[in-house]
């Protein structure tokens, strides 16, 4: 068939040639579609700034934790090591030993004696907890922003859509034709939103999942290091007691 044959039968029946490239959507939409659509692209960049970051800094948690770990049962005392790691605590594992050395000294240098040691097995306890529970809040900072965007964002698409598509249905009502030069832009852009809206929402949705999982991991591994440390702090009171 001759190809000039198919763009005069296109044009004798009313189809026009028309761009539709994202850019070209965006700018004809309705300013409702355009505002959703901008959302959901801002919504999209965001998420994937987040997943970036947040796989950077768990890897980076996960092998200053394995250093961390490797000095811990060399060999040290807990004095040289909290001297090694002194002001320098950089991750969550290192916080919560210098946190509970902290209490330790003081507990020590109170100047009461052995009534200090009472209790000190409780408070650092308390102090190892307390320190998971605000490192931990810290790495999952952005978490919500992730499962807000994986679960609203296919339905902000699709009030785009719906919207859209009204839209496309009064422009045919007005001009009382059902060609489809005239149906296909409107319906493209309706359908643009909910294409923006699902690209936003299944990476995040994936990530979500993803950093949970690690994040339960890690504060699991959290948790192992601050029974351990305990059972240290427990010997130690025991045999200065003794």
């Amino acid at each position: 068939m001759d190809p000039t044959n198919v763009v005069d039968g296109a044009a004798a029946i009313g189809v026009t040639a028309h761009d539709f490239s994202l850019i070209s959507v965006f700018m004809g939409a309705d300013i409702v579609v355009k505002a959703v659509m901008a959302m959901l692209v801002l919504a999209s960049f965001w998420t994937w700034a987040i997943i970036i970051d947040k796989s950077m800094k768990l890897g980076r948690l996960r092998k200053s934790a394995d250093r961390f770990e490797d000095q811990f049962w060399s060999g040290k005392s807990l004095e040289e090591l909290s001297q090694t790691v002194g002001t320098r605590a950089d991750h969550p594992m290192a916080v919560m030993f210098a946190s509970a050395m902290r209490e330790w000294r003081r507990s020590l240098d109170g100047g009461e004696g052995r009534s200090l040691l009472g209790g000190l097995g409780e408070r650092i306890d308390k102090v190892l907890n307390v320190t998971i529970g605000r490192e931990v809040a810290g790495v999952e900072r952005h978490m919500n922003f992730l499962a807000t965007v994986a679960t609203t964002a296919p339905f902000i698409g699709l009030f785009g859509t719906v919207w859209g598509i009204m839209t496309a249905f009064q422009d045919i009502a007005i001009a009382r034709d059902t060609n489809l030069a005239v149906v296909a832009p409107a319906i493209a852009e309706a359908l643009a939103a909910t294409a923006l809206g699902l690209f936003a929402a299944i990476p995040a949705s994936f990530a979500y999942n993803k950093f949970s999982n690690d994040l339960a991991r890690y504060t699991t591994r959290l948790e192992g290091f601050a029974d351990e440390f305990s059972a240290i702090v427990s010997r130690q009171l025991d045999q200065r007691r003794g």
